[in-house]
């Protein structure tokens, strides 16, 4: 199997920065692509950013500017640098990757989740 591993969400007023981490590990052949969502209460998920093995990357409009999202892929890792943080940051935030097991199969996995908040 395959588990995602979030790391790095807490407390923050207004305009400060958060480093989100999440670490893939287990039967992983190859990852195709690694993203953020979110999710508020009473919200849907939405997507914040993600990342390809080639190092495209696509964000939300609304972080656009103040979210950074990173890989390491030798590592199996994905980072995403939170900068300017706003209350509507606020959210569980889930890691998910698009992963190629040593067996073949070709799935999409999720973390745990990590909660932010923004508020003064």
């Amino acid at each position: 199997q395959v588990q995602l591993v979030e790391s790095g969400g807490g407390l923050v007023q207004p305009g400060g920065s958060l480093r989100l981490s999440c670490a893939a590990s287990g039967r992983i052949r190859s990852i195709y692509d690694m993203g953020w969502y979110r999710q508020a209460p009473g919200k849907q998920r939405e997507l914040v950013a993600r990342i390809t093995r080639g190092g495209s990357t696509n964000y939300a409009d609304s972080v656009k500017g103040r979210y950074t999202i990173s890989a390491d892929n030798a590592k199996n890792m994905v980072y995403l640098q939170m900068n300017s943080l706003k209350p509507e940051d606020t959210a569980d935030y889930y890691c998910n990757a698009a992963v190629r097991t040593v067996v073949g199969v070709r799935s999409v996995y999720w973390g745990q989740g990590t909660q932010v908040t923004v508020s003064s």
